[in-house]
């Protein structure tokens, strides 16, 4: 499966951004999805992930109220809802795909898109 991330970008703290994951190539509704992100000098970390049928969701503690992922297998996509942003959510997000579970933990993720820039400014 291919991924595509993209809805990137600078916004204010406090504003919104909303992201979106373009899959395609096998049957993509049969695929756990995850988003992470990695800020320099950071190691990539969990945000957020939802099952394939989109009926289970789980999220980082420090997005949790905040970020809300949701997912249209008609559109093969994959949407997190940034709300509320922080400067300390600025980071290159990611969005990866797997056929096992939701997982919190990236090695767990076989698929993974090109990442997309978020910038929050203070």
């Amino acid at each position: 499966v291919q991924l595509q991330a993209f809805g990137g970008g600078l916004v204010q703290a406090g504003g919104s951004l909303r992201l979106s994951c373009a899959a395609s190539g096998r049957t993509v509704s049969r695929y756990h999805m995850g988003w992470f992100r990695q800020a320099p000098g950071k190691g990539r970390e969990f945000v957020a992930a939802i099952n394939s049928i989109g009926d289970s969701t789980r999220y980082a503690d420090s997005v949790k109220g905040r970020f809300t992922i949701s997912r249209d297998n008609a559109k093969n996509t994959v949407y997190p809802q940034m709300n509320s942003l922080k400067p300390e959510d600025t980071a290159v997000y990611y969005c990866a795909a797997d056929l096992t579970r939701p997982a919190s933990i990236a090695t767990m993720y076989d698929y993974w898109g090109q990442g997309t820039q978020v910038t929050v400014s203070s």
